[in-house]
This record gives structure tokens, sequence and C-alpha cells, in this order.
């Protein structure tokens, strides 16, 4: 076994090499909402304010239909289209808001005195006075200040206190309205084990250079069986990979990572791309270990290729803005993310769902990513979300209120089965997470002295953190809740937005929607999901057996008790090597990096959107069995209501892959 102090000094030896700063920006870093995130004080309308707004307004896709028939056929062996990407200009011709719509937009806001540009094919930048922006969408616009609080900064943002109407002239064009409600609106999916469960040893069930809790790529390439392509040359090379994020980082941390592997990486392969100002100077509270982890695992999956990190400000508007920069730029052939919104029905809260009578279809934050999804599959583009790491509770888990609900107490909620928006899109990948086997000693006590409590993981299981429930109950007498592992885990459920996409038709293990699903909340969370104004989210009743699409896809390692290694230089306590980190956060990226090596692998063809390819093998018995299997399943373990099996489930997706199996399968009819 490797030893870290080995590694450290390796890190002071490059630490001089590489410059730890990153472009400057004129933005104040956000911080990532949390469940203690304190409550956010009215300060006044903006009506008189003439400080300009920026917002954006994303267009509608022309011929979605059309453009979700073409993803399908690009995605079906056999079919005459298949495999035959747009370029991005193809695209544009195709299926992009033509001139004379985008020009009626920019006539019709116009008349509120705001002035419009096309910032992308499927974006517009309106800029005005806030008293204009009220008139333009009938709204109120109020100014909202976040105390500081211990070691997390305090900021400002404006929101509107009623719903957002679009105008109805040009209701038809427009998919979603982003930038009205500026507050932080995503986290990070990324955990670290608490002292509470802190390891005091691990016996490793599994061959790697590292004991779990201190996996570096080098593990990751090990166990998944990626090495093949190493042998044969393979690393990336030719390939881009994009990383879509909403906090900076400080780019020394990646090259000393990969450096202490003794990873051969070009000194000039990371390109940062600041969208909408970017998102600040790297910090602690706004999720900068996110981005540290992100590029480092995808960089060291495949060392050979180049990265383009696209950063963003921690709102609705950056993340849309992030990925229509990305797609429309079309030059990463791979593209993940590893933050995510509380629950996919309330990501569109700035600019609530509307049905458009026209067309039928839902205007929302969520319709106007999704078609960005859909265009860069059409590429050729492939997208990765991570799943979320509340289990099968990511909404409980992300406000931190875990039910019952009582009429007659405003804290509480009910507990509800619900899945993260953006990995419950359709025209994504979604990550999920298992635990290595592994023989856990965890401490009984605050020394870590002998005796210890043992947990034994025979096999590779769903991530759960309900096999510490004995640990809790005879260490600390506490429940889950208390104990704070439930509900971690990997995230995974049904969707109530997306219904059941056509690569998982008639596959065994995916499910429906569970009936009895009623959300209630008390008047205080109610008001923190909505407008800080009226409660808008107290009570909503989900459809039950709704064929909704099913989340995660596929999964690798994410439990923080079996998880890595992280190189971060921290905003308060400077450069550390964080150990016991994990999250479905580091599957997203792994995947990332897993595809650009398939991509030149496969001479250099773009992959698309992965999920066809692996649920057409979940189709197939062989795809789990024979000595050249691609996928592994993992029938053990939960992620508190799903439960894993020998196939397709709902909390690990198809399972695990072998990758330079799966690389040869590839080369194939898929």
């Amino acid at each position: 076994m490797r030893t870290w102090n080995t590694r450290f000094v390796m890190f002071f030896l490059v630490l001089g090499l590489f410059s730890s700063a990153t472009a400057e920006t004129p933005h104040t870093a956000l911080p990532y909402p949390t469940a203690t995130t304190p409550k956010a004080i009215d300060r006044g309308a903006l009506t008189a304010d003439t400080t300009p707004l920026s917002i954006t307004i994303a267009l509608r896709l022309r011929g979605l239909d059309d453009a979700e028939k073409l993803l399908k056929a690009l995605h079906t062996p056999g079919d005459p289209q298949f495999h035959q990407f747009l370029t991005a200009k193809q695209f544009e011709a195709r299926f992009a808001p033509t001139d004379a719509d985008v020009a009626k937009v920019i006539a019709a806001l116009g008349k509120y005195g705001l002035t419009v540009e096309r910032t992308t094919a499927t974006t517009l930048k309106v800029t005005g006075l806030p008293a204009d922006m009220e008139r333009a969408f009938s709204i109120s616009l109020h100014s909202y200040e976040v105390p500081a609080q211990d070691n997390v900064p305090g900021y400002t943002f404006h929101a509107p206190i009623s719903r957002v109407t679009i105008p109805a002239e040009i209701s038809a064009s427009v998919a979603a309205v982003a930038g009205l409600d500026s507050r932080p609106r995503f986290r990070p999916a990324h955990r670290s084990v608490p002292q509470t469960l802190k390891v005091a040893s691990s016996t490793p069930q599994t061959t790697t250079p590292d004991q779990p809790g201190f996996w570096t790529v080098t593990d990751f390439a090990d166990y998944y069986d990626v090495q093949p392509l190493y042998e044969r040359g393979v690393t990336g090379k030719g390939r881009t990979l994009g990383i879509m994020t909403l906090a900076a980082f400080t780019p020394s941390d990646a090259f000393a990572y990969w450096s202490a592997l003794g990873l051969k990486v070009n000194p000039n392969r990371l390109s940062i791309v600041n969208v909408d100002g970017g998102p600040g100077a790297p910090s602690d509270a706004s999720g900068s270990t996110e981005t540290s982890l992100d590029v480092e695992q995808s960089g060291g999956v495949a060392p050979g290729a180049n990265i383009i990190v696209y950063q963003a400000p921690n709102t609705n508007q950056g993340f849309i803005d992030l990925f229509a920069a990305a797609v429309d730029a079309n030059k990463a052939e791979t593209l993940s993310t590893s933050w995510y919104t509380i629950w996919e029905w309330f990501a569109n809260l700035e600019n609530e769902p509307v049905t458009d009578p026209t067309t039928g279809r839902t205007a929302g934050f969520a319709q106007a990513g999704h078609e960005l999804f859909v265009r860069a599959a059409i590429q050729g583009e492939t997208v990765f979300a991570a799943g979320g790491d509340g289990g099968a509770y990511n909404g409980n888990d992300y406000i931190g209120c875990f039910g019952p609900y009582s009429s007659s107490n405003p804290n509480s909620c009910s507990l509800i089965l619900d899945v993260a928006y953006p990995p419950s899109d359709p025209a994504i990948t979604a990550a999920g997470g298992t635990t290595l086997p592994t023989l856990l000693e965890l401490c009984e006590n605050q020394a870590c002295t002998a005796p210890y409590y043992d947990v034994n993981i025979p096999h590779e299981r769903v991530w759960g953190w309900d096999y510490l429930d004995g640990y809790c109950e005879v260490v600390f007498g506490a429940d889950p809740v208390n104990c704070g592992i439930f509900p971690v885990g990997s995230g995974g459920g049904v969707s109530i937005m997306f219904y059941e996409p056509f690569y998982q038709f008639g596959l065994r293990g995916v499910q429906l929607s569970q009936p009895g699903q009623i959300w209630e909340a008390g008047t205080n969370i109610a008001a923190e999901l909505g407008a800080p104004g009226p409660p808008c989210c107290s009570f909503y009743k989900l459809p039950a057996y709704f064929p909704g699409r099913n989340v995660p896809d596929v999964s690798f390692n994410a439990d923080p008790e079996t998880g890595y290694v992280i190189y971060y230089t921290s905003s308060a306590s400077g450069f550390e090597i964080l150990t016991f980190y994990g999250g479905t956060s580091f599957v997203a990226p792994q995947l990332n990096g897993v595809s650009a090596l398939l991509g030149e692998y496969l001479h250099g063809r773009r992959l698309g959107l992965l999920n066809f390819p692996l649920y057409g093998l979940a189709q197939f018995g062989w795809g789990y069995h024979g000595p050249n299997a691609p996928l592994h399943a993992i029938a053990y373990g939960d992620n508190w209501f799903y439960y894993g099996r020998n196939g397709y489930s709902p909390a690990a997706g198809v399972g695990t892959l072998d990758v330079a199996n799966f690389a040869e399968i590839l080369r194939g009819p898929f």
C-alpha cells in the first residue's frame, strides 16, 4: 500500500510550478444553500432602484418534438441516422428560434424599456431597471439580506414576491425566465464522514493500492477495470472534458493531485470560461471543494484530455447560461455537473410552470434545461449529473426537515419520495453511488481508542447509511435522524416531472411513482422554499403510479466511509489533503473521464447520450453475464427505500461498469 507521506512531499515539490490564481471576476462568491442557511430578511421594494438588472430568457426550440425524435434516431443502432450527430450550426439551422421569432421577443420587451441581446442560439440577455422588469413580468421585486453565520458570509439577493407572468404575445416563444430571483439555488453533491461516524481503520476486501477512504483515481481505475485501456495507450488524448460548476477553484490543487499520482499531464490542459462574470473567488462556503474534486477526478481518469471549466454564479440564471454557453460552443465532447437543486418540481419556482395553450408545453426552468440537454445529445455531447446524496428523500435531506408534518409546527414537513434536478432529466446520464466491500472499525469514543464497533460490508452495495443503524443505536443511543445518517445515500427514485424515456421501456426493475406521496410543510419551511413573500409550497400531492423517468442510470463508489482523497486549498486554513470524502459528486466526473477514454478508444467518435447503450445492455442477459460482462449488478443494500437487485433498480441504476469490457461493447452494434 502506498503511503500518503510520499504524495504529500510530492505536492510541495510541484506547488511552486503552478499558479493558484484564477481569473479575477467582478462577482462575490455566493454561499451554497444548506439546511442551516439563515432566513432571508426583506429589505424592501426595488422599484425605485436605479441599478439595472440583467436576466436571461431561454427561448423554446423550434420543433422540439422533431428534435426528440431525432435524438432517438441518432442513438438507435440500425437507424440510418445512427450517430450522425449534428454540428452546432446544423442544429441551429434546424431547431433554433428564427431571427423573426427573436426579433418579435426583442420588440415586445422593448416596449417596457428593456434592452435585449442574443447571447447564444437559444438565450437572450435582457437588461433594464427594476421598475421596467416589474412592468414587463407583472411582479413586485424586493431586496433580501441573508445574515452571516459562523464562517459563512452574508449576502443579498433580489426576488419577486409574486408569480412571474410572461407577456402573452411572447409566451409561446419562451421556455423560462431566469434571473428575477438571484438567490443561490444549487448545492454540490459531495459528503465527508462526520466526526461522529469516524473510521478508526478499514480492512479492504478489494485489491486496490489504497484502502477505502483514501481512494484516488488510480484505485478507481484498478477496481473498475480501466487499466486495460491505459495499457493500450488510451488516456483521453484529443478529447475535451467540460466541467460545469458554480464555484471557482485553485488550479494548482488539481495539478498537485495528478503529479502526486505520477500522472503525466499537459501543463496547459486547463482553461477556464467565466459565464455571467464567473462565481467569484474560490471559497469554502461557495463550494470550491466541489470544483476541485470534479477537475481532479475527471482529469485524473483521463490524464491525456484537455479540460474546460465553465463556471458561473450559483443562481438559476447562472445554471442556464452555463449550459447554454457550453452547448452552444460545442467544444467539449463530454460534460458533467455535480450541482443539484432540492427537488425537480421546485426547480421551477422562479418561473412557476405555466402551460402554454398553443403548444401544451410547460414553461419553466427545468423545461429550459431539458431543451439544452436535448441539443447536447443531438450534437453528440455526453452529459452527466450527480444524482444527489439524500437517498430516496433528496428534498428532505436538502432542507434538513425529516418529518412528520404537524399543522401546529411551522418548522415541520412530511417525508416524501423525490428526485433532484438536473439528474431527473431523461437527456442526462444520472450518476448513482455504491459502498465498497470492506470491514470498518468505527470509533466508540472521542479519542478513537479500542474497543471499536465493527461493520462488515461483504459485497459492493447500494450506498445508504442505514447500514450504520446498529452503530448509532449502540454507541449513541440515537435514531437515524439524530445520528445524522438519515437519509444519506445514493439519490434515486421516480420523476414526477419527466415521463419514462424510451430507453427504460420494458426494463425489469423500473418502477412507477409510489402512492400516498403528499408534501405538507409548515409556514417557515414553505416560505424558505418559494419566494420570500407568501408561502408558495405548503401542500402538493404527487401523482400516484406516474410512469416517470427512473434515476439513477449507472453507479460507482460514492460512500464517504469507503471514499476518496481531495487536494484542496481552503479559503480558511490553506492547503489540505482531505480524506474520507464521497458523494455522487465523484461519480459524475469519473464518468466524464471514462467517456473521454471511450471516445479516444473509438477513434475520436462522439458518444452522445450514454443511456441508450447502458439500457440496451441491461435489457439483454449477457450485459451482466460471461467473462467479459460490461455491467455489474448491485444486488445488495438500499438508499432508504429502493433496494439493489440483479438488474436495474432506482437505487444503483444498471449497476457499475467494467470499463474495459464496456469499451469493447461500444465497438460493436452500440
